[in-house]
């Protein structure tokens, strides 16, 4: 962590998007907490990691999403050997989207 920035403040996020229970809630938290370029940027990345799980090339998903190619490419680690969010997430979303 860094200066005043500590592990409680992020806990406390955490558990605040952990507590949502429906979209609109999100989107009016998301809309509060982000600025309009952070929530296009998260937005554009989880996008990138879901075309990386099903397998698309880095040219595709820059010509699909408008990401550049170090943000990709340090996406494209976290799905890969990261901690297995963006994977956990996608999953969630993909079986809600089913039903």
């Amino acid at each position: 962590m860094d200066g005043k920035i500590t592990r409680d403040m992020i806990n406390d996020l955490i558990k605040a998007v952990v507590a949502i229970n429906d979209e609109t809630t999100c989107e009016s938290f998301f809309k509060d907490i982000f600025t309009a370029t952070e929530l296009e940027q998260f937005a554009q990345r989880l996008r990138a990691a879901k075309l990386l799980l099903e397998g698309q090339t880095y040219a595709k998903i820059i010509a699909q999403t408008d990401i550049s190619s170090a943000t990709l490419s340090r996406v494209s680690n976290c799905v890969h050997r990261g901690s297995g969010g963006y994977a956990a997430v996608l999953k969630g979303v993909d079986g809600e989207n089913k039903n």
